[in-house]
């Protein structure tokens, strides 16, 4: 989740980085990954995709317009899906007023490509954030503080109805909610306040809740055991929103109390390029392979398979039968590189909603998955690969 990407991250260490943990080298890589990318767009295997906003996703085969305008997937031939990466609106800090059971006339997603018409230019082929403009980025900054203070009017929209109706549109038969505990001194409710309008809304059949800790909390692994109690599947854990080395030995008790308890991590993987460049030491791929490696019973999964440091995540992932890749946000090429790669095992279909539309991740996996060679790996990838881990 990049909710934080605008500046809401008030906890956490601060100074240099210890020597090692971020060289010249890894900033060096980013800004080349950066350029490669924009170079690049549009020359592979799948040529140019461009498209003016989520609506104009509607030229591709597999989507239509609505009688309001709204992006449906018409093909049932495509697999229900279930969408391991979700969110919802946040009140946080001093909680302003926030109703997640309301429904609006449309959902204002954190990167709103359907603000205007015609909408935004959406490129399919670079990794999702390259999208953002300056401009997105600072309404971004304000309504990340607006969810702590005063209220957004972004946050408003993206309520448990909301998300529900574009599932269905999307074919999205069930989304697990992750929640990031941010450390902030109070307000800091996140897990319990979205598990609790799950449940008024009667919705646990399609939303899953999971939960989220952090690690400087003293009370860390009493609350795993009473959210694991109740029935919680999934930890998330955001490295560069909480300030943490996911190798810093004192998570060791974290990961193996979470083995204990069956738990799955969800990692932020990788440098996502909109959060503060202060927290970029934190994601490098290195930094995430202690845990995986030396818990080999617990099951990782790597949000946005890398972000911008995707080539290292996908090389990690292959190494370890316990790590997963979540791959929203990566762009059409990248995706089709771990397809190759994978073969579509230990992959999962995310969104990230609501900073984006379900139909981007959507579109991009149908893509990769047209051959009707490899009809199987888009049921995996789609479905099947998450109810073999989540159950």
């Amino acid at each position: 989740m990049g909710a934080t990407a605008g500046g809401l991250t008030l906890a956490g260490c601060s100074g240099a980085p210890e020597p090692g943990r971020y060289t010249a080298a890894d900033i060096e890589l980013l800004a080349a990954q950066r350029l490669a990318e924009a170079q690049n767009s549009g020359q592979g295997r799948y040529g140019k995709h461009r498209y003016r906003g989520y609506r104009g996703l509607a030229e591709l085969p597999w989507f239509e317009l609505d009688q309001n305008g709204f992006l449906v997937c018409v093909d049932d031939s495509i697999p229900m899906a279930i969408d391991a990466h979700c969110h919802l609106g946040m009140s946080v800090l001093f909680e302003p007023q926030l109703d997640l059971l309301a429904e609006t006339e449309r959902v204002l997603h954190l990167l709103d490509c359907d603000r205007e018409d015609p909408g935004c230019d959406l490129d399919l082929d670079v990794y999702i954030n390259s999208n953002f403009t300056e401009t997105d980025l600072k309404t971004l900054k304000k309504n990340t503080i607006a969810q702590a203070f005063w209220g957004s009017p972004y946050a408003e929209t993206q309520t448990i109805p909301n998300l529900l109706r574009e599932m269905d549109a999307m074919r999205v038969e069930r989304a697990m909610i992750l929640p990031i505990k941010l450390g902030l001194p109070f307000g800091d409710n996140m897990t319990e306040t979205w598990r609790n309008a799950i449940g008024l809304a009667n919705s646990s059949d399609r939303l899953r809740a999971g939960f989220s800790v952090h690690p400087r909390d003293d009370d860390q692994l009493e609350q795993m055991r009473i959210f694991a109690q109740s029935g919680a599947k999934v930890m998330k854990l955001h490295p560069t929103v909480q300030r943490f080395y996911p190798d810093d030995p004192d998570m060791s008790e974290v990961y193996a109390l979470a083995e204990k308890l069956g738990l799955v991590i969800f990692f932020h993987g990788g440098r996502a390029g909109i959060e503060p460049e202060s927290s970029h030491r934190y994601a490098m791929p290195r930094h995430y392979e202690s845990a995986i490696a030396n818990f080999p019973g617990l099951q990782f999964i790597l949000g946005h398979a890398g972000a911008r440091d995707g080539q290292a995540m996908l090389d990690l992932a292959l190494r370890y039968s316990n790590a997963w890749l979540g791959i929203h946000g990566q762009g059409v090429s990248r995706l089709e590189e771990i397809v190759q790669r994978t073969e579509g095992e230990r992959v999962l279909f995310g969104s990230d909603w609501p900073f984006y539309h379900i139909g981007v991740s959507l579109a991009k996996v149908l893509m990769v998955t047209e051959d009707p060679g490899r009809r199987v790996i888009r049921q995996a990838i789609l479905r099947d690969n998450a109810l073999g881990l989540f159950g």
